[in-house]
């Protein structure tokens, strides 16, 4: 039996980045500044379409074009470019992400003396856009030995990137507490997306209700990454896939040997994936197993 986890799949940001491109599209080219969403696959589809995806340095060459912002938000250099070049902007940043941005850019103008801290992975794009509502000097942590970063003598306002997991930004919030000089204000926010969080405890219950899981997700996306690890910790016989014919004669091989002494046909197989997978890409892996359960 083969059955997809019906919580995976796009979140809302990236639903709606992706409708606003196919809706644009129709009337003509598009780029898009970046991968509209970390899954190669999808990115695959949607150049079929039409859209052309590009950095902010191509960006930079551009003039009077059509471009589209991903989910993930942009920095407010972004916008000015865009202004300066007489691009047009279809911008279809997450709203929890602008949201967040917001709240960066009002801690960082009322409390100048403070620090503002970002749990998150440097150099992604999220990030990028969060750091850029600073002027720049936003300090990102992704790990507790990256704490040095840190003046503990000085205020902190810590924020988390949308998509991290909420377990380690409690660790690093104890790390933090654990340090702060005497008199030193330190405020918390948890803005981990509960799109996100919520999927961790549904999506470790699917894993433990099958013989082996099948994990699709692009990888370049943090989500994925986070989301898999859950899985995988709570079932073992977990398989990162990031597109359908990576599922070889060999593959099936590696996960008959693991179902032993049980049969493909006679196992519990699940499908599931990050925020940034697409439904058809899992239902693909779905069908070539069961094809191959058939056989």
């Amino acid at each position: 039996m083969v059955d997809i986890d019906v919580n995976s799949g796009f979140c809302f940001g990236v639903t709606r980045a992706i409708q606003r491109a196919e809706e644009v599209l129709q009337d003509g080219p598009l780029y898009c500044l970046g991968d509209i969403v970390h899954n190669g696959a999808e990115v695959e589809r949607l150049a079929n379409l039409g859209l052309v995806t590009i950095d902010h340095e191509q960006m930079a060459k551009l003039s009077g074009a059509k471009v589209l912002l991903r989910a993930h938000g942009e920095p407010p250099s972004t916008y000015r470019l865009a202004e300066a070049n007489d691009i047009q902007l279809f911008d279809a940043s997450c709203p929890v992400v602008l949201g967040l941005q917001k709240r960066i850019r009002q801690a960082y103008q009322q409390n100048p003396q403070a620090q503002i801290v970002i749990f998150g992975k440097e150099g992604h794009a999220e990030v990028v856009g969060l750091v850029g509502q600073t002027d720049g000097q936003a300090i990102v942590i992704e790990h507790e030995d990256q704490l040095e970063r840190i003046d503990f003598q000085r205020d902190i306002f810590l924020f988390s990137q949308t998509t991290k997991s909420v377990d380690e930004f409690e660790a690093l919030v104890l790390a933090i507490q654990n340090r702060i000089g005497k008199n030193v204000h330190f405020e918390h926010f948890n803005t981990i997306c509960r799109n996100v969080a919520n999927r961790v405890a549904n999506l470790k219950q699917f894993a433990v209700e099958h013989d082996a899981v099948v994990f699709v997700g692009g990888q370049k996306s943090s989500n994925a990454k986070v989301l898999f690890h859950h899985c995988l910790e709570a079932n073992q016989n977990t398989f990162f896939v990031s597109k359908d014919y990576e599922l070889t004669d060999e593959w099936f091989a590696q996960l008959q040997k693991i179902l032993l002494p049980k049969r493909l046909i006679d196992s519990k197989i699940g499908i599931c994936g990050a925020t940034s997978t697409p439904q058809w890409l899992m239902a693909s892996v779905a069908q070539i197993i069961e094809k191959k359960s058939q056989e």
